[in-house]
């Protein structure tokens, strides 16, 4: 279909990440996020936990605020760090910062003793990237989020993991970086971030430009799918009718 926004072609490359998954508590952090991790449910990942972003875990395809949900269980914010710790859970969140072995800023720009900009803390990220797998969303690639070292590290990137012994190993993934020009992933001998797509339209010297590290980059680069029509449908039709998808990219 020729009328596919660059906003449903992000939410279903975030629904890609948790291909596979299985019964996991599928966590989105913003709008595209948790449409993808919905979209992911509804579609070709049935056995997935999603939250009503409260209390509950659903079971209907709930849309973009909705509220008439049907409930299949209780999740209360203590509740999702047991799951956290189990391993049982795979988020996707936001980057202010990021760096070619997935080290993630949240915290502030600039050096922390004095920071030009306080931004949220770090918040779950140390315990989600140590304890499960994680995926970001990056709405605006530039090369100011693609940097060569992140001024606070909040989430552990691949480089970190390796120092901090053989469970964080075993137990740490970070499976992919969505962003407006293209995915991304870390499936290279070194765990350095590499060009796994890009969006169509998008050239490979678009995504570098916006880049301040070495990127790895194959011979043979795909271009990221487009969603299918039984994804269009649900997410046009259910999960997303007034279109909040396309209001977390540049215009």
């Amino acid at each position: 279909m020729s009328d596919i926004t660059l906003g449903e072609i992000c939410v279903a490359a975030v629904a890609d990440t948790f291909r596979g998954d299985g019964e996991i508590f599928a966590s989105g952090m913003g709008t595209i996020p948790m449409l993808g991790a919905r979209l992911a449910r509804a579609t070709f990942e049935p056995d997935l936990l999603v939250s009503d972003g409260e209390a509950f875990f659903v079971a209907n395809n709930l849309p973009v605020g909705g509220t008439d949900k049907e409930v299949e269980g209780w999740v209360p914010f203590r509740s999702v760090f047991d799951t956290l710790w189990g391993g049982r859970r795979h988020v996707v969140m936001g980057a202010s910062q990021i760096d070619a072995f997935g080290n993630q800023n949240i915290a502030n720009i600039g050096p922390w003793e004095q920071p030009k900009s306080q931004l949220l803390g770090v918040r779950g990220a140390p315990g989600n990237t140590i304890n499960h797998t994680t995926s970001y969303f990056i709405g605006n690639q530039t090369s100011r989020v693609f940097v060569d070292k992140v001024d606070t590290v909040s989430g552990i990137g691949y480089d970190r993991a390796a120092q901090l012994g053989e469970w964080v190993r075993t137990h740490h993934e970070i499976r992919r970086v969505v962003t407006n020009l293209g995915v991304f992933d870390f499936n290279t001998p070194d765990h350095r971030m590499r060009v796994a797509s890009v969006h169509p339209g998008v050239n490979i010297s678009d995504i570098t430009e916006a880049c301040s590290f070495e990127l790895v980059v194959g011979n043979d680069v795909p271009t990221t799918r487009l969603p299918s029509d039984e994804e269009l449908a649900v997410l046009r039709e259910v999960l997303d009718p007034k279109s909040f998808r396309d209001r977390e990219l540049p215009a």
